[in-house]
């Protein structure tokens, strides 16, 4: 049993953004390798103004990672898969 909660690794993006479009197949497949070690969720700034203000994102991609609902970690920009990969085994 998990004492805590499943992180959250949140993509902001948008359909316009190149960048955005070579990072969230890296990110959907690592959530898949690393099976359930944290949850994947994609959030478009075109469609939500609201919270991308809220935590602050200024340029897309837009990577943060939540535990127990703080962003405990975040990175901007299309980071090739190794880079990901160091990322989150750093932060999870």
């Amino acid at each position: 049993e998990k004492s805590k909660k499943t992180p959250i690794v949140v993509d902001f993006w948008a359909s316009w953004c190149g960048p955005c479009r070579v990072l969230s197949p890296i990110l959907e497949k690592l959530a898949v390798e690393y099976g359930g070690k944290f949850i994947l969720a994609k959030m478009s700034v075109e469609e939500n103004q609201e919270k991308p203000q809220e935590y602050r994102v200024m340029s897309i991609p837009a990577v943060k990672m939540f535990k127990n609902g703080k962003v405990a970690d975040e990175f901007v920009g299309a980071y090739p898969e190794s880079a990901v990969k160091k990322w989150l085994d750093e932060n999870l």
